[in-house]
């Protein structure tokens, strides 16, 4: 058995101090959420208020609807012309506005779910700074491939903190019920216990090859991290995950690497954001999901993949914006498959309801 020495060389000590692993969660501090506003009828505006001041926050933002619908996102109910934003939709030119009453737009009209995940930080004294990835089912089905939107923003507030986040629809058509903003908080004096995002599984492979998370307790909201290193350099293309053992045609990408895009409909797999395909290369790979049984599942995520090891060896960095086109299950279980990994790979996965 191995023993963890807390300060002083003493075995038995605070929660604080206690290792990180002997804990369900960290034992202090983490997102905890702060509010959230799920309709219960069609609208077009969601608000969560009353916000505790925290240095950063962030939003998981749900839309469903029937019709085209185009969203933007404003703090503290101002609705005069004292935002700005940068955007890119499916990895096009950016755009940019100006002096207008919103941030953080969607970028297109669109007549099918999305799912964004956004960043603020939030200091009273300074500009507030946001940051937010979209992924949009575009049409039903898997031989629709997602839209990706990527964007920052900022509210040129420099006196006060946020304490609301707004969602608007500028679209012609309506949020519907069940669409939902959730809003969580960190601070670095944060000492709450009631982290918002629960580990449900964490796998380190003990031989080369694929990684699965096995069996976890289905949430709305998905987090996975994947970290190894490449075992083999050849034939072994791009890491794909598949959901809940289907290695049917149900899924959909958008991938770009490095700033070229590429998309697919009608896969048995997703791109989870490439890998350089060189033996010995580190591959790391995050995203988040939005995980309603009734819908499909949207997903938005990130990756880098290094080359050769070394400061003179530029890495590869990617996006993805893929969908699963089931909708009856919720994902219970993950696979991350093609990808020789060394042994000593981890998956981890948290979620929330």
């Amino acid at each position: 058995m191995t023993i963890e020495w807390l300060a002083g060389n003493r075995i038995r000590g605070t929660t604080a101090e206690r290792p990180l692993a002997s804990l369900q969660s960290p034992s202090v501090g983490g997102w905890v959420e702060l509010g959230r506003t799920t309709l219960g009828s069609t609208g077009d505006d969601m608000a969560v208020t009353g916000l505790a001041n925290k240095r950063y926050y962030m939003i998981l933002n749900s839309n469903l609807n029937t019709y085209y619908i185009n969203t933007v996102m404003r703090c503290n109910a101002d609705t005069g012309n004292n935002y700005a934003l940068r955007s890119s939709l499916d990895g096009a030119t950016d755009t940019t506005n100006i002096s207008v009453g919103y941030t953080l737009n969607d970028s297109e009209n669109y007549q099918s779910p999305n799912f964004r995940v956004a960043y603020a930080s939030n200091l009273s004294g300074k500009e507030k700074l946001l940051i937010h990835n979209v992924v949009t089912e575009n049409a039903s089905g898997a031989g629709t491939v997602p839209r990706r939107t990527e964007g920052v923003g900022k509210w040129s507030n420099t006196s006060e903190p946020i304490d609301e986040f707004n969602v608007f629809n500028y679209g012609a058509g309506s949020l519907i019920a069940g669409s939902e903003i959730v809003v969580l908080g960190w601070d670095p004096a944060d000492t709450h216990t009631t982290n918002f995002w629960e580990e449900l599984a964490s796998v380190t492979t003990t031989s080369a090859g694929n990684i699965a998370s096995g069996t976890f307790t289905a949430k709305k909201y998905l987090m996975y991290s994947i970290v190894g290193k490449k075992s083999t350099g050849t034939g072994t293309g791009s890491n794909r995950l598949q959901f809940n053992g289907d290695t049917s045609a149900k899924y959909a990408q958008r991938n770009s690497i490095n700033g070229t895009d590429y998309d697919y409909g009608g896969q048995t797999s997703m791109n989870i954001g490439g890998d350089g395909n060189v033996a010995g290369e580190m591959v790391f790979y995050n995203g988040f999901i939005i995980n309603n049984s009734a819908n499909e599942k949207l997903l938005t995520g990130h990756s880098v993949f290094g080359n050769t090891a070394g400061a003179g060896q530029i890495g590869n960095r990617g996006e993805v914006a893929n969908k699963w086109a089931n909708t009856s299950d919720q994902i219970t279980s993950i696979l991350c498959m093609n990808c020789s990994l060394d042994a000593g790979a981890i998956m981890k996965v948290w979620g929330s309801n």
